[in-house]
């Protein structure tokens, strides 16, 4: 049997307690069973492992190995600058590991409190951790709850929950037995949580769980699961090992065929090492940690904080949003929509008494700033009344009928009355659910009428509150809710909404547009979630809606069915969360998730990107997130999106830039020999190519803008490889032709025995990088269409590129570091226009593929 069905006596029964609680004894005796009530950490890796983990990466281990031959053939250059880049690397790849998992920080922060208990019948305080099963711990205001508690004493006493549940609205709490068996932990009114907020009231209350196993404990387990592997990190895993292995290959064929040519082995094996050193992009990992950095810089403008940088490319991969509602789709602020008054009798001046209810019966106050603080529902009905009278209305009805006694608004009546003097007489009026406020009427014949009318404005998302008064010649008495709350007449209706964020809807349409879907979680009731969500184009008639007890009775196969066509989820745990984002990813999507309690940190965790709340977010949410939105608007996430779309765009020109450029340099290595030309270029010129021709306008890149139609492609497969859409072709075809003029270049200068021919052969290939990457900038558009000044640091980064290999080719300590000469103007010229040759190839490119497009959509 639930905890919550049980009955006092059998609480105490079932935890060796009394209303005196635990004798020092036996707490001592249950502590050394239980262990303190403490959120234990998992146990972490060493950070020598860490570090060492990071060479463990295939594409590391194969530089390692060239730098530590090149060492012993006498190539110190190399072996140092290979070395330098792979210890960087494996820096950076700590320093991200070895963060300290904060969220599990966060978590121990709040519940490192002092606990009120009674052992051996007295009151002691004593700090959290020391608290067992069975102690008896009494609650006021304020107090955060300590352990997970049954409530055996109750008075006004309400928890705010919203960490766990998601529900902003404290709950009225009872000490009473609840029948139901499968309650959702919002449901269960007469048990309390560890780590919630006690905001009215008292009560008294048995421990029955502690530490890991409470509710925030179980929370704790959820957040000690590994970290998702994002897709870049999928995608270039692949792409290293694929490489690697292609790289040993090459080597070990060119060694073969120079070997076969009775070529000197050692010359062999230091061009091969050559050929390694030119196959691997060195810079690739810098390029890409600097675009998404880049990335994060402009989303912080577009109020979106990323925590992962990874998270920033994941965010162009993501093809269901899974959104809270409160403050995220809708303005987290109640709203009058619609009223309908039963009663024209007017009571003040021209007011009507309906208006006279609404403006008199509540607790709302004026703060320091003479805002309105208090019930969210009240607030919204003051301020319907001051949209529709003046503010003098308001405070001279205040002091015409002033409040004299009332009865406060608790979760069983669901009423809240309040007795006013009107002259002689005592007016008083009552508000509440429409069911509970219809009960109490004098006149019961319009009473079906009424409740058809309220059922019809809740199908349509609306709260709806019902108002009755009466008039009075003495105080009733006994003053309470038998005696006050009958014989009213019903005044009238209110309906009101949380609205919708305009730019919500807007946000969700350009995600449908986009082939993404939205989902929305609530702690909202199914009817109010589903008008909301049929508002914002969330939810169509094909669509459904799942409650969290109905998600509790489909098992893993049955809901694996149903999770593509589900929009919304009322009323889930944390365990469910957790669940839709697992079920998801097993039909192979990419889930954003959305969260700001405690609650959502797992599901945040497990999603491939975790959306905390910036304004109402809790640390713990913060922590276990990818993303925090500083604004609390969906509509960030959407521009957050689009980034991460525009980011892997551009990641995939910096793959298609520097790989062509690499496909270049090992044709021209691997097929010179093959024509009988000598070996033309030297290990420092291709380290020069690959660090600096390669990584300068590789950089730039990044500043790349996007495609116009990047939000009306579907998102990307999440088995696409990074060389899909034509990229490993371009690659093919162009490091080839890149290679060609290279080798022509070599050929025409052997033959005329220029004495520069190698300075010419490596100016020719670094030349024909630079025209590539200007080529590139878009898959579709010609260069003169871009223009050539719309990427000034692109502009940039080829010009002083083009300076510093002239530096190269014309500075004397240059030419000594770097084994070149200087050439003619003629010889410049000669290599600048064979350089060209590429540029023009790239833009033939992209006229064939629009023709192509043409041809298949005619």
């Amino acid at each position: 049997m639930n905890l919550w069905q049980l009955q006092t006596e059998e609480v105490f029964k079932k935890y060796g307690s009394s209303m005196d609680g635990l004798t020092t004894e036996s707490a001592q005796a249950k502590m050394a069973e239980v262990g303190p009530n403490e959120l234990l950490e998992k146990k972490r890796k060493p950070a020598w492992k860490i570090f060492l983990n990071q060479f463990k990466d295939f594409m590391i281990v194969v530089l390692l190995a060239a730098a530590i031959v090149a060492g012993i053939a006498g190539d110190l250059t190399d072996t140092i600058i290979i070395v330098v880049i792979v210890v960087l690397n494996a820096i950076v790849g700590f320093v991200q590991e070895n963060k300290a998992e904060k969220a599990m920080e966060a978590l121990k922060k709040i519940s490192a409190l002092k606990a009120h208990v009674r052992r051996d019948g007295k009151l002691v305080t004593i700090d959290s951790a020391a608290l067992v099963p069975g102690d008896l711990v009494e609650l006021e205001a304020g107090n955060i709850v300590p352990a997970d508690i049954r409530l055996v004493e109750a008075h006004g006493l309400r928890v705010n929950e919203s960490a766990l549940t998601g529900e902003s609205v404290p709950v009225e709490k009872t000490n009473r037995q609840i029948q139901e068996e499968d309650l959702p932990l919002g449901d269960r009114l007469n048990m309390s949580y560890k780590t919630t907020l006690v905001t009215n009231g008292r009560a008294k209350g048995v421990v029955t769980a502690t530490g890991m196993s409470t509710e925030i404990g179980a929370i704790a387990k959820m957040l000690q699961q590994g970290e998702e592997v994002t897709p870049l990190q999928k995608r270039m895993a692949d792409f290293g090992k694929k490489l690697s292995y292609l790289v040993i290959l090459i080597c070990v064929l060119f060694f073969g065929v120079g070997y076969l040519m009775d070529e000197d082995p050692l010359n062999m094996l230091l061009t091969s090492i050559s050929l390694a050193v030119a196959a691997i992009p060195e810079a690739l990992p810098a390029l890409i940690t600097v675009a998404l950095a880049a990335g994060a810089k402009r989303l912080v403008k577009k109020n979106a904080l990323i925590r992962k940088l990874s998270a920033v490319e994941t965010l162009g991969s993501v093809t269901f949003i899974c959104s809270d509602k409160t403050g995220t789709l809708t303005q987290n602020k109640m709203k009058v929509t619609k009223s309908e008054s039963e009663n024209s009798e007017t009571l003040f001046g021209k007011l009507s008494v309906f208006e006279c209810s609404i403006a008199l019966n509540h607790d709302v106050k004026k703060n320091v700033n003479k805002e309105l603080t208090g019930d969210p529902t009240e607030i919204a009905l003051i301020e319907y009344f001051n949209e529709h009278h003046d503010a003098e209305s308001f405070s001279e009805l205040s002091e015409k009928l002033p409040r004299v006694a009332e009865l406060p608004f608790d979760s069983e009546r669901k009423l809240m009355t309040t007795v006013h003097q009107l002259d002689n007489k005592y007016l008083i009026i009552c508000k509440g659910a429409v069911e509970s406020l219809t009960a109490t009427l004098e006149d019961q014949h319009d009473v079906p009428r009424i409740l058809e009318k309220a059922s019809d404005w809740s199908a349509e998302g609306t709260r709806v509150i019902a108002f009755g008064y009466k008039v009075a010649d003495k105080m009733p008495a006994p003053f309470d809710s038998q005696t006050v709350e009958r014989d009213f007449t019903f005044t009238g209706l209110t309906g009101m909404i949380d609205p919708p964020r305009e730019e919500a809807r807007l946000a969700i349409k350009e995600c449908k547009t986009a082939g993404i879907t939205t989902v929305m979680i609530t702690g909202d009731h199914p009817a109010t979630a589903a008008a909301i969500a049929k508002q914002i184009g969330i939810l169509t008639e094909k669509d459904l809606v799942v409650t969290g007890k109905e998600l509790q009775a489909m098992n893993d196969s049955e809901f694996d069915q149903k999770v593509e066509q589900i929009r919304v989820y009322a009323r889930v745990s944390p365990e469910q969360k957790l669940r839709i984002v697992k079920a998801l990813q097993r039909k192979k999507h990419f889930v954003s998730m959305t969260g700001d309690g405690v609650n959502d940190a797992p599901s945040l965790k497990a999603s491939d990107i975790g959306v905390a709340m910036g304004i109402a977010g809790t640390d713990v949410s913060k922590e276990a997130a990818d993303m925090i939105l500083l604004d609390d608007n969906f509509a960030t996430i959407v521009k957050a999106v689009k980034e991460g779309r525009h980011i892997y765009d551009n990641i995939r020109k910096f793959v298609k830039y520097i790989m062509t450029c690499n496909s270049a340099e090992i044709w021209t290595m691997f097929l010179a020999p093959l024509v009988g030309l000598p070996i033309p270029l030297l290990p420092i010129h291709i380290l020069w190519i690959n660090l600096v021709t390669d990584g300068l306008p590789g950089l730039a890149l990044g500043s790349e803008k996007a495609e116009p139609d990047i939000m009306t492609r579907p998102p990307r497969k999440t088995n696409e490889s990074l060389f899909a859409g034509g990229i490993g072709l371009h690659i093919a075809w162009v490091g080839f032709l890149m290679a060609v003029i290279t080798l022509a270049t070599e050929a025409w200068a052997v033959n005329n025995k220029m004495p520069h021919w190698q300075t010419m052969v490596f100016t020719v290939l670094s030349l024909s990088q630079l025209g590539h990457v200007m080529g590139i900038r878009s898959d579709r558009q010609l260069l003169f269409k871009l223009g050539i000044f719309s990427n000034r640091p692109l502009l940039g980064a080829v010009l002083l590129t083009f300076l510093l290999q002239l530096g190269v080719i014309y500075l004397p300590f240059a030419n000594e570091l770097f084994k070149t000469q200087p050439l003619s103007m003629g010889e410049l010229a000669a290599c600048i226009g064979a350089s060209l040759v590429v540029l023009t190839g790239v833009e033939i490119e992209k006229l064939f593929k629009k023709k192509h497009q043409v041809n298949t959509a005619g």
